[in-house]
């Protein structure tokens, strides 16, 4: 695999804004908790890693960074203001329709929703950006294939180049790596390094560890619940990765239904949280009790990312149709 750009790693000062903030929140689906006590923040032009086992909430994260309606059963959450910062979303291939008979100029060119709208033409320098789009994700001469005639690679190619289009400053990629062949995903990391570069925001969830320690610079480690989040190297520890799966393993457990907040998850905590004591995130539906859950380790410091950047223009991305599973 090809080496990330050149000061991808380089740490700088933590001066540019903070787009996401989550102070201590709980969400879930239909009050059932999902995820847990997530206390952090990820500033402008941060490039983040999720990573965690199967079922470790990793897409309901995503789903939380762009505003999707879910059950926000503790905390406060602060996102993007959509009107000065742009999201994409890129969900999970498998989760798409390829079938429905849509062109690839015509895929990737909605796109430029944000600028045509419904019923606006392509035009001239329209068709001009969608050209250059598929120029970069290596794609010249596709335009007028249908979708469903692309192997899974060529489709996952002329996904990104629809969030090209987007002129996004932040990022939110499902899974983008799997079932591709090798050489698309360095194709595609190629982008995602350009576009880092640029001082656009990128928060992935992934499963290829390999990918996440030579090209991310930070990585949250997710359980249900924040693992640990920071540098890379020192997130994607063995020991780390045992508590994660132990965690995990944990909360599937149909015992285990209670939440303990110690003391070191506190900082904005509700008044009526004392630290080290049990507490309810809702009500089961049908009036079965209290969805209160157990997870079995005390939590990790709270995190911050810092930045490897100098701040650019932005012009990149947003969303991608289709919707992911609960992870």
């Amino acid at each position: 695999m090809n080496a990330p750009v050149p000061g991808l790693h380089a740490a700088m000062p933590s001066q540019a804004p903070c787009l996401v903030s989550l102070d201590n929140v709980t969400v879930g689906y239909d009050r059932h908790p999902a995820v847990h006590h997530l206390q952090l923040q990820i500033h402008a032009g941060d490039m983040l890693a999720v990573v965690g086992p199967n079922g470790a909430g990793k897409s309901t994260f995503l789903k939380l960074l762009i505003g999707e309606r879910l059950s926000l059963l503790d905390g406060e959450v602060q996102l993007p203001d959509e009107r000065r910062s742009r999201v994409a979303y890129l969900p999970q291939i498998s989760q798409t329709d390829r079938q429905f008979p849509i062109t690839v100029q015509d895929l990737v060119a909605s796109g430029l929703w944000h600028r045509c709208g419904a019923f606006g033409g392509l035009g001239r320098e329209g068709a001009r950006r969608v050209a250059e789009a598929l120029d970069q994700v290596g794609l010249r001469g596709y335009a007028g294939r249908l979708i469903s005639a692309l192997s899974g690679g060529e489709f996952q190619r002329v996904r990104f180049a629809q969030l090209i289009l987007q002129d996004a400053q932040m990022v939110v990629l499902d899974e983008p790596f799997v079932g591709i062949d090798v050489t698309t995903q360095q194709v595609l990391l190629g982008l995602l390094a350009s576009w880092h570069a640029q001082g656009i925001t990128i928060v992935a969830a992934l499963h290829e560890q390999d990918i996440v320690r030579q090209w991310f610079p930070h990585t949250l480690l997710l359980a249900r619940e924040m693992i640990a989040c920071g540098p890379t190297a020192e997130v994607l520890t063995p020991d780390n990765w045992a508590r994660a799966v132990a965690r995990s393993a944990a909360a599937r457990t149909p015992s285990n239904r209670w939440c303990e907040t110690p003391a070191a998850i506190v900082p904005g905590m509700p008044a009526d949280h004392e630290p080290g004591t049990l507490h309810d995130h809702g009500t089961l539906p049908s009036g079965q009790g209290p969805a209160r859950h157990d997870h079995g380790f005390p939590p990790p410091e709270p995190g911050h990312l810092t930045h490897d950047h100098p701040s650019a223009e932005r012009a990149v991305p947003a969303a991608a149709a289709g919707a992911s599973s609960h992870d």
